[in-house]
């Protein structure tokens, strides 16, 4: 398949400072995503950063370095820099991997970059997966996706939903509609660069989720069950700690 992976990297974190550069098994988290972003069969992969460190780390393993600006607000903007840098053309399709899964399957990566290279009307394309548990449902650090038939993209929210009318406490019921989403995504650079042209929206600040930006905005955005655990994105400690044990155990 014809499709490259960008990695968004920035050394700044709300909950844990500097992550991307902190070591599991001797390497960096930044390596450990690099090295499944390689593993997927992308025609390349490109860290994209404004911080000297991580572009010096980033160089020291073999990955190809983008410097983009200090003003970006989001990974995607960051990335939608790097692609205008580098002169991708406009059908090309960019998976935008965070530089903190270091657990994101190859095959989870290929599935997403499939399903826009299948069909011209899909605008972006993610991935969701069962959610287990009713606290993680009720979480709101774990972004949950409604979907219509065709795993088209309904609602993204941290809110617990489906919400049970008939249910008195709206509480948890095992079934198909409760999906964790998974924060990777595909798209051209087409529907990139419209992307972050566009004003950010109202439902966007409410959840702080932009993907909802694109959907208030008409996009299609697929939604399929990963086809592959996706394990965890790194956070917090308690996340590092995690991967630390599921890596080395």
């Amino acid at each position: 398949m014809n499709f490259k992976v960008y990695i968004p990297a920035r050394f700044a974190s709300t909950r844990l400072p500097g992550k991307l550069l902190m070591e599991v098994g001797g390497k960096s988290i930044l390596q450990h995503v690099y090295e499944r972003a390689c593993l997927s069969g992308a025609l390349e992969v490109v860290v994209a950063t404004d911080d000297e460190k991580i572009a010096r780390v980033a160089s020291g393993f073999g990955a190809t370095v983008c410097m983009t600006a200090l003003s970006h607000q989001s990974g995607t903007d960051r990335l939608a820099d790097a692609v205008a840098q580098r002169g991708e053309s406009p059908e090309t399709v960019i998976v935008n991997l965070q530089g903190d899964e270091p657990a994101m399957p190859a095959a989870v990566i290929q599935q997403v970059a499939a399903l826009v290279l299948s069909d011209p009307a899909v605008d972006m394309a993610t991935v969701c997966e069962p959610l287990e548990r009713e606290a993680d449902w009720r979480d709101p650090n774990q972004v949950k996706v409604l979907r219509d038939v065709r795993d088209k993209a309904l609602y993204f929210s941290r809110a617990a939903l489906p919400f049970q009318r008939d249910d008195p406490v709206g509480g948890w019921t095992v079934g198909r509609e409760y999906r964790r989403h998974v924060g990777l995504y595909a798209y051209r650079v087409t529907y990139l660069q419209r992307f972050v042209g566009l004003p950010v929206h109202p439902l966007e600040l409410a959840e702080r989720l932009e993907q909802l930006r694109a959907l208030a905005n008409g996009a299609c955005i697929l939604v399929p069950d990963a086809v592959a655990p996706c394990g965890i994105g790194i956070d917090t400690a308690a996340d590092l700690a995690r991967f630390t044990t599921d890596y080395t155990g």
